[in-house]
């Protein structure tokens, strides 16, 4: 026998309570008090566990789930739920606890689709609001908006609550600067490329259901100054005088834009307030080398008066934040960089013309700093969602409920995953919001960052129709930057597109539907006699499906893999054809090809689940094509085509090849006489060709001549094929001598 009574004296503190074990019981155990108000630190576990309530009242907060605890109250957590034990009485709260592991449950946990953090609560799932100083190109595309697109799409299917949320991020300084060079105002400049943005997401079949333009949309500036209101009313968010920097001419204030220099983290070149390499945050004045925007004089250090946080005081707040959602390492690395710095006043407010002015008195003029002012921008959008759908959601009082989504890249971090839950806190002492964050990294262009001001950039526009946006939505899963650094290459493109979705994909579902019609009259057949390959390869199928379930899902999330899964379908789809069509024609064993042709169906059907979420046209194109509705709900096991649907595989054309560049054949013709080249050479670049400084300028002079196309000289000799090349040529063009150019090749 083994008899245990809870003691006092041997309770000693974990995950923020006190808590004892009992020995002896063949399973961990133990007992937990709970003092009144205080709360346990959110943790999850692959244990099994349960509390027995037997003193005191309160609360337990699971995956946003909220339960009353009661003496006599018996909870059970499922493994890697998380779970928060309140004291909301006056007296000790009271528990018996027992865990243990059982690998079945944890592995079933793990992979479900339905955990319990996202079934029946509302996700709103962000993509970092764009900032209106020019388009979209595919760099901003194959992240955030592409990211957060996906994750809906597969929430939905799994029948959860999921909405994708954006705006316009209008009060950016970047807009300021866009709106000087276009010779407008920022209102005018914000107004028209909030509209160009919209107009790039709708072209890459990116649904947003709510897109909100923070400098228009009623009542949103008044609800900042109250979110503002709020930080200052807790005291911590106050007028202080630091060190910043000024143009040395001019006296202009500088900040973001209008600054640059060595980044203090890290040692690279940075612009003011964040680097983008380290992710770490600058003050401006603690900029090394610093460089003003605005003239060539050596900007000057001033102290201003701002608005300002003491930053350095929330380490264990946002700590603690992290271990509630899901957090990927790389933040919580940030983090502890960002939190190693003895103190981090950070400035919530900046000098501007352009911007929410608080409703407090004005140490200067200040306006609200657009980066803290997104924060209340994703409460804004969800209540204007909530108008929109019935429901009564309210930016004023948060609720506990709530599950939020954060998809951005990794310049983004410190904002959302530091700055962010700890205004939050401030604002909303009683709310702690549960937030998952996915990230990304760069995605570059032909080896190097996309780039406006030298014309190395792909826009939206340019690429993407109606034929073309499965293809490029394709293309950026598989090489989305989502834990390193990933590329756009045309030429690859191009290949991935004529080799593997025409050449591969489509050309194994056109021949499946050849054979449904010349065998079975162009209607789906019933399976028949299965053998032990039939059998083996279903259940492969069923693996591609729990892959693909475990790519999509909240925890692991990763479209490079769900792309691979559906590479993976196709590859296992044709080889299993090739070697069930050996028994094409052999009539004793025409029942087991018939249900080798239904297998191949079932694929194809997996197929266009698996692609919905990816690429949407496709999905629904070969769900027509296999007399099949729309996919509507993520299955839990591989399914037949039901016998009889009409197939109309071998007919629909599912992928277009782009055409080549129009300036492709003049571009050849110059390099071969220029390098004195005779073999097949557009998929290497000038360098690759052994052209020096002299040739290239050579080419830039005849294309400025010829086709009025001012191209750079690093663009010319950058890691680039010709045929990429070719394809910046034709951006560049005169229109009327690209129409000529492409009536000559005709």
């Amino acid at each position: 026998m083994i008899l245990n009574q809870y003691s006092e004296s041997e309770l000693t503190e974990a995950f923020g309570i006190d808590m004892s074990s009992i020995d002896g019981l063949g399973v961990g155990a133990g007992w937990g008090r709970v003092a009144t108000g205080v709360s346990s630190t959110s943790h999850q576990h692959d244990e099994t566990e349960f509390f027995v309530i037997v003193a005191g009242e309160g609360e337990l907060h699971v995956d946003g789930a909220v339960h009353p605890a009661r003496p006599g109250t018996v909870a059970l957590f499922e493994p890697f739920e998380s779970h928060v034990i309140t004291n909301t009485g006056e007296s000790d709260l009271v528990f018996f606890t027992q865990y243990w592991r059982d690998a079945a449950r944890a592995q079933t946990s793990a992979t479900s689709r339905f955990r319990p953090h996202a079934t029946g609560r509302p996700q709103f799932v962000f993509s970092t609001p764009p900032t209106p100083n020019g388009d979209l190109h595919l760099g901003h595309l194959s992240g955030p908006y592409l990211g957060a697109d996906a994750y809906v799409r597969f929430q939905r299917l799994c029948g959860n609550r999921a909405w994708h949320l954006t705006g316009s991020d209008d009060f950016q300084s970047y807009v300021e600067a866009a709106a000087a060079r276009d010779g407008v105002t920022p209102a005018e400049a914000a107004r028209h490329y909030s509209a160009e943005i919209a107009a790039t997401l709708k072209a890459m079949d990116i649904d947003v259901d709510q897109y909100y333009a923070t400098s228009v949309d009623d009542g949103y500036i008044e609800g900042l100054r109250r979110f503002f209101t709020r930080l200052v009313e807790s005291g911590r968010v106050r007028p202080k005088a630091t060190p910043a920097l000024v143009d040395g001419d001019s006296g202009k204030y500088l900040y973001e834009v209008d600054v640059s220099g060595t980044c203090p983290g890290c040692s690279g070149p940075t612009g003011g307030n964040i680097c983008e390499e380290c992710g770490e945050p600058n003050l401006v004045a603690d900029l090394g080398e610093p460089r003003s925007r605005v003239s060539e004089a050596a900007p000057q250090s001033a102290d201003v008066e701002r608005w300002s946080l003491p930053l350095h005081e929330f380490a264990d707040a946002v700590a603690d934040h992290h271990l509630l959602g899901r957090v990927p390492a790389r933040l919580r690395e940030l983090a502890e960089r960002v939190f190693s710095r003895d103190t981090l006043e950070l400035p919530v407010s900046h000098l501007s013309d352009w911007g929410v002015r608080p409703a407090e008195d004005d140490p200067g003029s200040q306006v609200i700093w657009v980066w803290p002012e997104m924060s209340y921008g994703f409460l804004h959008g969800i209540e204007r969602l909530g108008g929109d759908v019935g429901e009564q959601w309210t930016r004023e009082k948060p609720s506990r409920d709530w599950k939020i989504v954060h998809f951005f890249g990794y310049d983004n971090s410190f904002y959302h995953s530091i700055l962010y839950p700890v205004l939050y806190r401030l604002a909303f002492p009683e709310w702690n919001p549960d937030i998952d964050y996915h990230v990304n990294e760069f995605y570059l262009l032909e080896g190097s960052k996309f780039s406006t001001s030298r014309r190395h950039v792909i826009w939206g526009k340019e690429i993407l129709t109606p034929e073309t946006v499965d293809s490029v939505r394709y293309h950026l899963c598989r090489t989305r930057p989502e834990h390193e650094r990933t590329d756009f290459r045309r030429a690859e493109y191009d290949r991935a597109v004529t080799d593997i979705l025409i050449g591969r994909w489509e050309g194994w579902l056109n021949g499946l539907g050849e054979r449904v019609r010349r065998d079975f009259d162009g209607r789906i057949p019933d399976a028949g006699t299965w053998t032990t390959e039939h059998t083996a390869f279903f259940a492969r199928l069923a693996q591609h499906l729990d892959q693909a379930t475990a790519a999509l899902g909240a925890e692991a999330f990763s479209l490079r893999r769900a792309s691979a899964v559906l590479d993976a379908i196709i590859d296992d789809a044709a080889g299993f054809s090739r070697q069930q069509s050996r028994l094409h024609g052999l009539g004793r064993w025409e029942s087991e090809g018939r249900t080798a042709i239904a297998l191949e169906l079932a694929a194809a059907r997996l197929l266009a689940t698996a692609a919905a979420p990816l690429m949407p046209r496709f999905s629904r194109r070969l769900a027509a094509a296999l007399g099949l509705a729309p996919i509507d709900a993520w299955p839990d096991t591989v399914e037949l085509v039901p016998p009889g649907n009409r197939s109309t595989l071998a007919e629909t054309r599912f992928f277009t090849a782009a055409p080549p560049p129009a300036t492709l054949p003049w571009l050849r013709a110059k390099v071969a006489v220029l390098l004195s080249l005779e073999a097949d050479f557009e998929d290497l670049s000038l360098p690759e060709l052994g052209a020096n400084s002299l040739a290239a300028t050579t080419l830039q002079y005849h294309a400025l001549n010829e086709l009025k196309a001012d191209v750079p000289l690093e663009a010319l000799l950058g890691d680039v094929p010709l045929s990429a090349l070719a394809s910046t040529l034709d951006d560049l063009a005169d229109p009327d001598l690209l129409a000529a150019l492409g009536r000559e090749e005709r």
